[in-house]
């Protein structure tokens, strides 16, 4: 088996925590259970994980005070919730404690593969955070990000504002990936509600109606997930 990680969950529901790990070990992941926040934490601080999955509402210690702990512990490693709550202060709070993403109760076993999956891959490439790159190419666009100035085609200039800049420059470090809204919302608003969501929604308008000069180049919504700035290979510089 070519194993794609290795992941903790901590599900209380015994049976629906058998069935996630069984299909994620179909999916070559190799898995953890734990029952409850207790057993979650000596689980974790026994092992080395690529990923943590922890439901939400546990016996002995809830999953948002077991994925605080954890953060004490180690900074990098994504944390997803699962949870059958909705109310935004709840997911608020998960995210304030460090959540990656957060997937509410029910949902399909491919969507939190795919979440898995999206989460993993950007984890995996540091490169795009590195807070040295200053420039980048776009298609025929030509991205200054100290000076905030969007250059096409060598000729025309737009000087952007801070947060168009810092919202252009994640999509570039993303670019033909998919940037997650939480990702977003965390770095350059500095969280993740409801609110915070219709501003960067604006502000992703704003950048759609500064690119438009290039057909080659879109930004693509990708639905309960966040947004992709795609540019055809050929105009990659």
């Amino acid at each position: 088996m070519d194993n794609k990680g290795k992941i903790l969950l901590v599900e209380d529901d015994k049976n629906f925590g058998d069935v996630l790990r069984s299909y994620l070990e179909m999916n070559d992941f190799e898995m953890t259970l734990a029952v409850d926040g207790e057993e979650g934490i000596a689980a974790f601080q026994k092992g080395k994980f690529d990923l943590c999955i922890f439901d939400v509402m546990m016996p002995k210690k809830d999953g948002i005070t077991l994925a605080k702990e954890v953060r004490e512990q180690d900074q990098n490693v994504p944390i997803i919730f699962l949870t059958a709550k909705t109310m935004k202060e709840d997911v608020i709070k998960g995210f304030q404690a460090g959540a990656d993403d957060y997937i509410p109760k029910p949902f399909a076993p491919e969507e939190l593969l795919y979440r898995i999956k999206a989460i993993l891959k950007r984890s995996q490439k540091p490169e795009r955070q590195n807070q040295e790159v200053k420039e980048f190419n776009i298609g025929k666009y030509h991205f200054n990000y100290p000076l905030r100035i969007l250059t096409f085609d060598n000729d025309e200039k737009d000087k952007l504002s801070p947060k168009e800049s810092e919202l252009l420059r994640m999509f570039c470090l993303y670019m033909n990936d998919i940037l997650p809204r939480s990702v977003a919302l965390k770095e350059i608003w500095g969280e993740d509600n409801y609110f915070t969501a219709r501003s960067m929604d604006v502000f992703v308008t704003k950048l759609r109606k500064y690119l438009k000069r290039d057909e080659a180049i879109e930004i693509v919504n990708i639905h309960g997930n966040g947004f992709q700035l795609r540019v055809t290979e050929e105009q990659l510089s």
